[in-house]
């Protein structure tokens, strides 16, 4: 069986990792490198950084970012915001991310998962989604959660695993930052019908949460980022609670 992943999110704004409320009120939580190290030494499984201010006249900023954190960790580490060709993966994977993640261009092109996990491999494409409760249906939702698409949670999940992306970062917009859990309702439901690993976003608050999503609704890993960044929850404490409570995670 594979060990189970604990996986810090860093929102990076410039360099510097920040975190706010749907990206307003952002808060400094200081050195996308620095804490990038610590986390690796804390014994985090995998890195996530969203460049939350992505754009063509930023990108050279996170390709030096890239390259900086790949010297500092030996974990992998995903990187995503703003891409939307073939030519933007290349450039991170070669300056030394494991892994991009994907949103909203893939919405507006979904023929990219194909095109990038054909010429990078599927291990290398995360799908990023994003989801809303509306009306007692799970809506898709993108630019960095401000735009309402047409499609259905589930089947645009279903569309990305048969396009061949590796794995679905899967968000639940009606949680995010509510520290109340993560959205047991859809992952338990969503896991059962993918055959792609699924890593849980949007709701941790407590080792229980975490605890939960592994347990109950099956997922292959948890994000989580302001918990970890202000120091509210120690990685290592939370992987000795679920290695005590039974769930296959490693150790460092």
């Amino acid at each position: 069986m594979l060990s189970k992943r604990i996986i810090p999110c860093l929102d990076v704004k410039d360099g510097r990792v920040v975190k706010g409320t749907n990206f307003v009120n952002l808060r400094d939580a200081g050195s996308a490198v620095e804490l990038a190290e610590r986390y690796y030494r804390e014994g985090a499984d995998e890195l996530v950084f969203l460049d939350i201010t992505a754009s063509s006249d930023k990108r050279k900023i996170l390709i030096e970012l890239v390259k900086d954190v790949a010297k500092v960790i030996q974990i992998p580490f995903t990187v995503g915001g703003g891409i939307t060709e073939l030519s933007d993966i290349d450039m991170l994977l070669k300056a030394g991310a494991d892994k991009v993640s994907l949103n909203t261009s893939i919405v507006k092109n979904p023929q990219l998962i194909n095109d990038a996990s054909k010429q990078f491999g599927s291990q290398a494409v995360v799908a990023a989604i994003d989801v809303k409760k509306i009306d007692d249906a799970y809506k898709v939702f993108i630019k960095g959660g401000r735009e309402e698409t047409e499609l259905e949670g589930y089947a645009w999940c279903r569309e990305v695993d048969e396009r061949g992306a590796g794995e679905i970062l899967l968000t639940s917009m009606d949680k995010d930052g509510t520290k109340s859990g993560y959205d047991l309702e859809f992952l338990s439901k969503l896991t059962k019908m993918i055959s792609i690993p699924v890593i849980a976003s949007g709701g941790a608050g407590t080792k229980e949460h975490f605890l939960d999503a592994f347990k109950n609704a099956h997922v292959d890993a948890c994000l989580a980022a302001s918990l970890f960044h202000y120091k509210e929850l120690e990685i290592s404490d939370l992987k000795k609670y679920l290695k005590e409570n039974g769930v296959e995670i490693r150790l460092y």
